[in-house]
């Protein structure tokens, strides 16, 4: 990778959060409008299981220190794809980006090699103002493969919640009761089962990775029906820092979609967000997901405010032609 004069390539360390952030704060800036991360995210991201920021991260430094450019891989399960971000100074750093790009694909066909595997799918997401961005991944020979979409709505004046269908209940979570957790990622497994993206994620992993971030276990809820678990509603702090309660995940058995167990989990979720004092709630939707309810979300007052385009392509093996 060519640099300009003065400018340095190399791996970060946990003392360079702070200026990560910075320039990350940076990119979020520019593609969506405010920050996104803060320091405890990038601290997981150098931390998180399956990277080694010696090997699948690099920053780049202008002549006086300051970040400019910062790549990573992220693998969270250590299967299935690899994800790459790459965050630049949106005013000094556009032209990082490709260079970056090719340095984290040379690692991804590395990984794919270490893993035994002929080739690995890597994906990146691009925001709706990151045109160069887009063309340059489509040169790299990315693919724009589907679109996720950003809804809200306002808090302000919920409505009460509507009596709930007969045998129909919503209940916190209970995240002492292993079974209780048990049952939650079970309802979450089947019901993601016949999307196309979804990567299995056993208990065990799946519990490890809830406990290495904070959880605000009551804005997690559960439905049944005639006491019987039939869908699950996973909350995420994400957006606390735009004051929005965040629907990480929604998860109706197949058996008990369109019958109001959706609206009920999210129109519960949403009054204790309101009553938490957050001025709006919001979910990301994939639009290739055939399951996905955008109708169920727009009659509980959701609406579409922005749109995210996913690219892939697969990598070969080092050493495969």
């Amino acid at each position: 990778m060519t640099l300009p004069a003065g400018w340095t390539a190399r791996r970060p360390t946990l003392d360079d959060v702070p200026a990560i952030l910075t320039v990350v704060h940076a990119a979020d800036t520019f593609a969506v409008g405010y920050p996104d991360f803060d320091a405890e995210d990038v601290t997981a991201a150098l931390t998180a299981p399956f990277f080694d920021p010696a090997r699948d991260s690099w920053l780049v430094t202008d002549p006086d220190g300051a970040v400019v450019g910062w790549a990573l891989l992220d693998n969270p399960t250590g299967v299935g794809r690899e994800w790459v971000e790459i965050y630049v100074d949106p005013e000094r750093g556009a032209a990082l980006r490709a260079p970056l790009l090719a340095r984290q694909l040379d690692r991804v066909a590395e990984r794919a090699a270490e893993r035994g595997l002929p080739a690995l799918t890597v994906r990146t997401g691009v925001f709706a103002p990151e045109t160069r961005w887009a063309a340059e991944l489509t040169e790299a020979g990315f693919t724009r493969l589907k679109r996720y979409v950003r809804m809200t709505r306002p808090l302000a004046d919920l409505p009460a919640e509507p009596p709930l269908p007969p045998g129909l209940t919503v209940r916190a979570l209970r995240p002492g009761d292993e079974a209780d957790l048990r049952a939650f990622h079970r309802i979450y497994d089947a019901a993601f089962r016949d999307t196309p993206d979804y990567e299995p994620l056993g208990f065990d992993l799946w519990r490890q990775r809830l406990g290495q971030s904070g959880t605000t276990w009551d804005e997690w809820f559960v439905a049944e029906v005639d006491g019987v678990p039939a869908g699950a509603l996973q909350s995420s702090d994400q957006a606390l820092d735009q004051n929005t309660g965040w629907v990480k995940t929604l998860s109706v058995l197949p058996e008990h979609r369109r019958r109001g167990v959706g609206a009920a989990l999210l129109r519960r979720a949403f009054a204790v967000y309101a009553g938490k004092g957050r001025s709006a709630a919001g979910l990301g939707v994939d639009l290739a997901n055939p399951t996905a309810p955008v109708t169920l979300y727009r009659s509980v007052g959701l609406r579409e405010v922005r749109w995210t385009d996913m690219y892939e392509r697969i990598v070969p093996a080092a050493g495969v032609r």
